[in-house]
């Protein structure tokens, strides 16, 4: 087993990482710039209360306090469940709701690495085309996406589309200091454009939000994305799971989603 950075090192990369200063880190965690300079360099060890404090301020994920606080030498505080064991039920049975109620418009949720874990009816129906091979689990999402024998030749808005999904990645790996998210951005950034392919526009160009435009054999799509996560998470599954709604952007797209859902 990969032993763990020292806790100081730890405290310090977040500090850094969400570009505070120890004087501005002191302020927020109430103690002394003095204090958190030696915790930082390992001449002292943070209490459990005090690792605790500064992963607050610092909004460090769930999994990561963990990792902090065993570096510091204090057991585990969150756990983690599948999202099928029992203890997770209502959780689970919260997400089918959601994509359930969600239907006749497309609705998924993905884990911490964007892999699809739970979709409801209409995802399958509007991925049918692709290669089943591509579709067999886990599917990253993100890959899906923007590989070219993906969903890439089928989105009219590629270019602008791959932009906000790249950028979306971009903050989660700042956020988040995950090494399998910066592999994963590394490896998309490299993906090359498709032939005829748009540019994105430049931001004050690109309106108020930016769709999702699927041609599809029942005419294009307009969708617009949201994404909802869930609001007190103290198990480490739950604070990294998203939920991504997809709604209609005109009329034609919820005509299109209501006549597919009724006949398929």
């Amino acid at each position: 087993m990969q032993s763990l950075p020292p806790v100081g090192a730890q405290l310090r990369a977040w500090r850094q990482r969400r570009r505070l200063s120890q004087l501005d880190l002191a302020g927020h965690a109430a103690v002394s710039t003095r204090h958190l300079s030696c915790l930082e360099t390992g001449s002292a060890l943070p209490s459990r209360e005090m690792v605790l404090r500064l992963d607050d301020r610092l909004e460090v994920p769930l999994r990561e306090r963990n990792r902090l606080l065993t570096a510091a030498g204090y057991a585990p505080l969150y756990r983690e469940h599948a999202l099928a064991d029992p203890e997770m039920r209502a959780a689970e049975l919260a997400v089918e709701r959601v994509l359930k109620a969600h239907e006749p418009y497309p609705a998924l949720a993905v884990d911490r690495h964007w892999h699809m874990v739970a979709a409801n009816r209409m995802v399958p129906l509007l991925l049918a085309e692709l290669p089943p091979a591509l579709l067999q689990p886990p599917v990253n999402v993100l890959r899906l996406s923007l590989q070219p024998g993906g969903l890439a030749p089928h989105i009219a808005n590629l270019g602008a589309w791959r932009a906000h999904l790249l950028d979306r990645l971009r903050h989660q790996v700042q956020a988040s200091g995950d090494p399998v998210l910066a592999a994963l951005a590394e490896e998309l950034h490299a993906l090359p454009p498709l032939p005829g392919e748009q540019p994105a526009p430049p931001t004050a160009d690109a309106g108020v939000y930016v769709p999702l435009r699927l041609r599809t054999r029942w005419g294009e799509l307009n969708l617009i994305s949201i994404i909802t996560i869930f609001g007190t998470p103290t198990d480490i599954t739950l604070s990294e799971l998203a939920l991504e709604t997809f709604f209609p952007a005109d009329d034609a797209t919820a005509a299109a989603l209501q006549r597919l859902a009724a006949t398929e």
